[in-house]
């Protein structure tokens, strides 16, 4: 059996699939594929699986191009909005994401961009690159303790719930969430707090984190009204879906100072930016690699080809997202 990869991954994932006998044909240039490369790819042979990334677009023409020997799209991502599921059923082929095995390392990430945009680490590093630093002075650079402070999460997934219990036992923060459900578990281990109206968490925290995936209902769900909800002293943290935040109405706010901050991992239209973003002084910007640990991005290779290798033997794959 053949698998078709459209990006260079890391090779734990693509030994595994070699183990077991499958033949493995990978996208040799380290880029996205456009639409019509990778109909052209996936035309070119019949593939039995296909292992794509976040950054492609799988839809009914796709799935047609990949014809129907294609028993599995394996999305290597823990979101799995670039795949039309409904077309996924309707052809009959299943889907499947890598859940999980990231969470750690985007809870990490959401800490490193609470602390760098609350204690100015981007600023303070570009403030000496430029040669300003003249000595220490008192109200150089002054920015604000995260210890202490209320932390108020927006998804409690395996992400969002990670960062709560290391805001509350490591850094003694005050953690109030909003999800679909109230977990009574989460409360008993962090002392977290539930919030049934989203609004509330903007309102009370010091610090918001999303942790939702891209929905129709998630969508813009940080928009110009909740963002002037929030405190002057607050900050926005998303480490989630770019959308998920609009993205022109933060830059405004950041522009009035009607808050403090943010920082994003995730942005509305990558890899463009909404003009002025760039500009800011009190925004950290990384470029989506809240996952980018050489331990993440190898289990999530493995996971992606263990789900490869059950579906084409004839099992059910460990993390489906669409069954047939």
């Amino acid at each position: 059996m053949k698998i078709y990869i459209t990006r260079i991954i890391p090779n734990k994932g693509i030994a595994l699939l070699k183990e077991r006998g499958f033949e493995v044909v990978m996208n040799p240039e380290d880029r996205v594929l456009s639409r019509e490369e990778l109909i052209v790819a996936l035309k070119a042979d019949r593939y039995n699986a296909v292992l794509c990334l976040l950054t492609d677009k799988i839809d009914a023409e796709i799935m047609d191009a990949a014809g129907p020997q294609c028993k599995i799209f394996a999305n290597y991502a823990v979101g799995f909005d670039n795949i039309d599921l409904a077309a996924a059923k309707a052809h009959n082929v299943l889907v499947s994401n890598t859940p999980g095995v990231l969470s750690n390392a985007v809870a990490e990430h959401t800490f490193a961009l609470m602390f760098a945009v609350a204690r100015r680490v981007a600023e303070s590093d570009r403030f000496i690159r430029k040669g300003s630093f003249e000595g220490w002075a008192p109200m150089m650079l002054l920015g604000n303790e995260i210890m202490g402070k209320t932390l108020g999460i927006i998804g409690l997934g395996a992400i969002g719930s990670r960062v709560g219990h290391s805001a509350a036992k490591g850094f003694d923060m005050k953690v109030i969430y909003h999800d679909m459900k109230r977990s009574e578990m989460f409360e008993q281990d962090c002392g977290g707090s539930f919030r049934e109206n989203v609004d509330d968490i903007f309102k009370e925290a010091d610090f918001v984190s999303m942790h939702v995936p891209l929905l129709p209902t998630t969508q813009h769900m940080v928009n110009d009204a909740r963002l002037r909800m929030m405190k002057k002293t607050a900050y926005l943290i998303n480490t989630a879906r770019g959308p998920v935040v609009d993205e022109a109405a933060l830059v405004k706010v950041l522009q009035e100072g009607t808050i403090a901050g943010a920082g994003l991992d995730v942005f509305e239209h990558e890899p463009q930016f909404a003009p002025g973003l760039t500009d800011l002084a009190n925004v950290v910007l990384t470029p989506h690699t809240a996952s980018a640990t050489i331990e993440t991005r190898d289990a999530m290779s493995e996971l992606a080809a263990k789900n490869i290798v059950e579906a084409l033997e004839g099992r059910t794959p460990p993390t489906l997202v669409v069954m047939k």
